[in-house]
């Protein structure tokens, strides 16, 4: 996995090599006691390990098969669930791409590319779904799903189901490490199915309840959102929300009323409240803006708006928005005829900033953004 760029220390540790140069640093590793090491406690040695920076087991699994193992072993798993949870990392496909993507590290504001797991399908595949570090692909012609880690570069193709895709969500079991995960899969004419990953099958079918009314008019751009093991997906004429609760089994609608010049839209997720993030467009400005809903009116309250500059980057140009938000985080991509703008918001801190547009491997080209999903990155999530 690459990023896309060096630090200076590490380009002149380089340099200094080449030059025949020894550091410090460098010499007290290449002298470390083999009699020492070879008697390092193994559990403390899994404390250490599951404390280390993510994109570092990227060159960890291919040191060797001993070392690879260990992502999956029960002992290791545990460690890793003491370990708090990092930011999330934001996933998204390219246009014009097949099966290609990239992932944004919020935190080092940095791009790389991700070991893709060679699925077994010449289709394009999208991200439609994530829980627990795992993402949920979809092929385009709605048929077949997978689901992977690509942390560890691992995949499973999932049964075949007897429901068309159509909303799709995905929760995690937090029952212990590991438990398994949810995929609940419904049509816009109101069946459902879910597949439990435990069992390596769809069950739970059935119909949405006589209150719902079918045909759902989904949000297709909108991915599901799941809170404590409720799934909430968009809809819209009317203007609403449908959610299923895992646990109880139980679905519910909420019809609010959105913004009257509100275009492309999509739900979001922050500390367990339903956000929503859309386009504005008005006589002053083209504006992405931020709303909460209100627990006790059902109502969406606006929170937060796009810097005005930025705003006015876009006045008056037929604009062209693909975006996604997910746990805490929003990636948003805008480009008119003659301009084009990446931007990321932090629901939690409300802040907005403009990533690097240059991804490793595409040179200087500006790629477009179509898809994509923001996960917790897991070492030891089991797909």
């Amino acid at each position: 996995m690459m990023g896309n760029d060096e630090s200076p220390l590490a380009k002149k540790a380089r340099k200094e090599k080449a030059r025949g140069k020894v550091t410090a640093t460098t010499s007290s590793t290449e002298i470390m006691e083999p009699c020492v090491w070879r008697e390092f406690p193994g559990d403390l040695y899994e404390t250490v390990i599951a404390r280390l920076p993510i994109t570092t087991f990227f060159r960890f699994r291919s040191v060797c098969q001993d070392w690879n193992s260990l992502l999956t072993s029960r002992s290791f798993s545990l460690q890793c669930a003491q370990v708090k949870q990092t930011q999330p990392w934001i996933y998204v496909t390219i246009h014009g791409n097949t099966n290609d993507g990239a992932i944004y590290d919020p935190p080092s504001k940095k791009w790389y590319r991700p070991p893709i797991p060679a699925l077994p399908t010449e289709l394009l595949v999208e991200p439609v779904a994530s829980a627990g570090g795992l993402i949920c692909f979809l092929d385009s012609e709605f048929i077949t799903a997978y689901v992977c880690n690509l942390v560890t570069a691992s995949f499973k193709e999932l049964p075949p189901r007897s429901v068309d895709f159509g909303g799709i969500g995905m929760t995690i079991n937090e029952s212990s490490p590991n438990a398994g995960y949810k995929i609940l899969c419904f049509s816009c004419d109101g069946e459902y199915e879910i597949y439990d990953s435990t069992k390596n099958s769809w069950g739970r079918s059935g119909r949405l309840p006589s209150n719902i009314k079918c045909p759902l008019d989904l949000n297709f751009k909108s991915q599901a959102v799941s809170i404590d093991g409720t799934l909430y997906f968009m809809h819209s004429n009317p203007d609403g929300i449908v959610y299923y609760n895992m646990t109880t089994g139980v679905w519910k609608q909420i019809l609010i009323p959105a913004h009257p010049r509100l275009s492309d839209h999509t739900l979001a997720e922050c500390g367990g409240k339903l956000m929503l993030v859309g386009l504005v467009n008005n006589s002053a400005s083209t504006c992405i803006c931020i709303w909460e809903l209100q627990q006790m009116t059902f109502l969406w309250k606006l929170v937060d708006r796009m810097p005005t500059l930025w705003c006015l980057e876009f006045y008056g140009k037929p604009v062209e928005l693909d975006f996604l938000a997910n746990k805490g985080w929003v990636m948003i991509s805008l480009r008119s005829r003659h301009k084009y703008s990446l931007i990321t918001y932090d629901l939690s801190s409300k802040e907005w900033f403009k990533p690097p547009r240059r991804i490793p491997s595409y040179g200087r080209k500006r790629p477009w953004l179509v898809n994509g999903t923001a996960f917790h990155p897991c070492l030891t999530a089991l797909v």
